[in-house]
């Protein structure tokens, strides 16, 4: 199985279902069912001032260092400026989820379903392999 390591609150936010789009510097040829993992990392110390991102995963535990839910990568999007000013414009909640800016791309998650039970892993860079 395909996995993807986020760092929290980012993994939390798509388990929860706040969040279906996963924002990269990179762009993936692959579509098809992943797990999410959240990785070990803390959260910056920017993310955690954020009061309005906090917000949204307020009272949720946090879950370093386990694959928490799966969903399906269904598309990879270009930012551009247009589509980055309908994200703030429409999707607000989803664009404070993320960081948009144009050349960066938008990973399209749909269908988000938790684990009966998280498991534990280390993380990697990219989209690794689970056994």
């Amino acid at each position: 199985m395909k996995v993807l390591s986020l760092t929290e609150p980012f993994a939390t936010l798509i388990k929860e279902k706040k969040k279906f789009v996963e924002t990269r510097s990179w762009k993936t040829n692959y579509r098809g069912e992943l797990y999410i993992h959240a990785s070990m990392t803390k959260p910056s110390k920017t993310d955690l001032e954020d009061e309005e991102l906090m917000s949204l995963v307020e009272n949720k535990e946090m879950n370093f260092g386990y694959i928490i839910c799966k969903c399906v990568l269904v598309d990879c999007v270009y930012m551009t400026k247009e589509y980055i000013n309908n994200m703030k414009e429409n999707n607000y909640q989803e664009y404070i989820c993320g960081e948009y800016s144009v050349g960066r791309y938008a990973w399209i998650l749909e269908n988000v379903e938790l684990l009966d039970k998280p498991i534990p892993t280390k993380g990697h860079l990219g989209v690794w392999n689970y056994e």
